[in-house]
């Protein structure tokens, strides 16, 4: 993101930027269209290209580019809460928590592993865990993208498989990249969502205001 910055901030109006993450991609691409590019992508077997051409601006339009850019949000990983013992209530609290505000943004949520971290048996609790508690938000997220080992998440027999479910109920688009469905040879065996690639995920994505990402 720092080199495709410094060359639109140096007055480039042609670019072609190579990536090979989705989440990076869909970055580059928003912060593109802020600053008044017409982008085209292109993925390659997972080799994703992104040419972007300035577009031309009327004398009003250009008067109002001028003003500086909004800053684009990076997609942040997430790292799944583990469930702390509580500490004894105090008499007073000297730092109260402020009640959360509902937030307004929409967001939504890339999968690229089976199960978070090393060890397997808590790894797959803690993804059953999170998907139970994104099924029943109020608020779901736009989409749920299954790349790589995540997509193993949507197998018919997989007890992930319903809360994928639920959330499609819910309006939630639930895409599974269909290159590491194949690499896995278990199209046949999908039992939630709908087969995808990386082009149709990432603009997907890009229609969010957050991504969160979980590996």
């Amino acid at each position: 993101m720092e080199m495709v910055q410094s060359e639109v901030d140096r007055g480039e109006t042609e670019l072609d930027v190579l990536l090979d993450n989705p989440v990076s991609a869909s970055n580059v691409m928003k912060f593109l269209e802020l600053r008044g590019f017409g982008v085209q992508l292109r993925d390659d077997e997972g080799a994703i290209t992104i040419s972007a051409r300035k577009r031309e601006l009327t004398s009003k339009a250009a008067t109002f580019n001028k003003q500086p850019a909004a800053p684009v949000q990076e997609a942040l990983p997430l790292g799944l809460p583990l469930a702390l013992p509580l500490a004894k209530p105090q008499a007073t609290a000297l730092y109260p928590r402020p009640a959360l505000e509902p937030s307004s943004e929409t967001f939504s949520v890339l999968i690229t592993g089976h199960v978070p971290g090393n060890d397997r048996k808590l790894g797959d609790a803690l993804m059953k865990s999170f998907l139970s508690a994104l099924s029943q938000r109020q608020n779901p997220p736009l989409a749920v993208a299954l790349v790589n080992e995540g997509v193993k998440l949507a197998l018919y027999d997989s007890s992930s498989c319903e809360y994928l479910k639920i959330l499609e109920k819910k309006g939630a688009s639930v895409l599974i990249c269909g290159t590491s469905a194949n690499y896995f040879n278990i199209t046949d065996q999908i039992g939630a969502g709908a087969i995808s690639n990386i082009p149709e995920i990432i603009e997907t994505l890009n229609r969010a205001d957050k991504i969160m990402t979980l590996t």
